[in-house]
């Protein structure tokens, strides 16, 4: 008997005359789709399902205008990094694998249960749902300046956890992937179908149609590049020029204070090496490391919630006349500081606008310029005129200073703005 098909609420299921499904993701009361743990766990029941059932083929697409998915909730991801940290040091590592995995573990079930699935793609499909994707056998992607690709996780502290370190240089290369992953960069149109990772272009409309028609060609086929009988995993020599070169890059430029381009590399390296299911672990494995850092959550501060709260006061021509004033203080201390401590440039203090030089200490998980007595005292100075500045703001207005100061140089992403240093100050 056929099973029942799934009823969820991130997603729909709609059936087709031609044998073929459509996987729609329209979560409800949201400008633009995003991974909750509730669409995480559905995605996962309907891959679950799908294996058991007779569809010809599955068609991924976004129920909204606005694009496919903007990847995870981070909202959500911050209330999972205070409960990891809330538990015993012991527990932590296997409260966030198991926190985490599930996305990565719903898309290796996609991928593997024997049903052609196309992805239709139109708007932005970054980090989570570029991950998604990654998980399908075709993707199709309107030619427009509206549809990019990308996986941008590492502005934020953090890799790609549902696989996304291992998929996309696998697809487009280690070389490109290396740089969508570490530096940034997005593609769209004809550049993402040269370097493979789109398999055809479409006009805005037609994306659907196209992805149905591959599906009921007899090109349609349900086994991935890196699940073929005679895929090999790569000999480390044939990785490894690339990323040394990579990794000697982002120590001269951070001395490794921020951890997420390292982990990435370290995913990277750990993972060409092994079929697609150790990889995938290995990726879960680096991200449960380094999911329990401070870094991560300071860059989702400053770079998401604080950029969102700063965007959304200048759209309006409402930043706080208190917020400027503070970040302006903030960054003539921050001057002062490097002034006196050129070494600080080494740990993301650019307020003078001037090239690091290079030192030698790389940072563990304590941060070097802390065990220099001269640069701590700076730092502590720097910390005691911004808790005196942050003390009367409201937290709309902390998250708008904490991005502020990132954005004029006064202090490194990595340490939460001016929320940040002073709390770095007081531990």
């Amino acid at each position: 008997m056929p099973q029942a098909i799934p009823q969820l609420t991130q997603f729909r299921v709609e059936a087709r005359d031609n044998g073929l499904i459509h996987l729609v993701f329209d979560c409800p009361g949201k400008s633009m789709n995003v991974f909750s743990n509730t669409a995480i766990h559905e995605l996962g029941t309907f891959a679950e399902w799908l294996h058991r059932s007779d569809v010809r083929g599955v068609v991924v697409r976004s129920g909204k205008d606005t694009g496919f998915c903007a990847g995870a909730d981070l909202t959500e991801l911050g209330v999972a990094y205070e409960m990891i940290i809330a538990a015993p040091p012991a527990d932590r590592f296997d409260m966030a694998f198991d926190h985490f995995f599930p996305l990565s573990h719903a898309i290796r079930r996609l991928e593997t249960s024997g049903k052609p699935v196309a992805a239709a793609i139109h708007g932005v499909a970054l980090g989570g749902g570029c991950e998604l994707t990654l998980g399908c056998h075709y993707r199709v992607a309107t030619n427009s300046r509206r549809t990019v690709l990308g996986l941008p996780e590492c502005a934020v502290g953090l890799l790609p956890g549902a696989g996304g370190t291992q998929r996309m240089p696998r697809l487009v290369g280690i070389d490109l992937g290396l740089e969508i992953l570490l530096l940034g960069r997005n593609l769209q149109g004809q550049a993402a179908r040269d370097a493979g990772l789109v398999d055809e272009l479409a006009e805005e409309g037609a994306e659907v149609a196209a992805a149905e028609a591959w599906l009921l060609s007899g090109d349609a086929h349900s086994i991935q590049p890196w699940d073929r009988a005679d895929a090999v995993p790569l000999d480390h020599a044939a990785c490894s020029a690339p990323l040394t070169a990579h990794r000697a890059r982002e120590l001269a430029r951070m001395l490794g204070h921020e951890p997420a381009p390292l982990a990435i590399l370290d995913c990277v390296e750990l993972g060409l090496m092994q079929p697609i299911d150790g990889a995938i672990r290995s990726e879960m494995s680096v991200f449960s490391a380094l999911i329990q850092r401070p870094e991560p959550r300071n860059m989702i501060r400053t770079m998401f919630l604080g950029k969102q709260a700063w965007d959304k006061a200048e759209r309006a021509g409402k930043i706080p006349p208190e917020v400027e004033a503070a970040a302006a203080a903030i960054l003539q201390c921050s001057a002062a500081a490097v002034a006196s401590c050129p070494q600080l440039r080494c740990a993301g203090f650019s307020a003078d606008g001037k090239q690091a030089e290079p030192v030698q200490q790389r940072a563990g998980r304590d941060y070097w310029f802390l065990s220099q007595p001269r640069i701590k005292a700076r730092i502590a100075a720097l910390a005691q005129e911004t808790s005196r500045l942050i003390e009367p703001l409201s937290d709309v207005a902390r998250l708008q200073l904490d991005h502020a100061c990132v954005r004029n140089g006064a202090l490194p992403a990595y340490l939460g703005g001016a929320t940040g240093i002073v709390e770095l100050a007081s531990s």
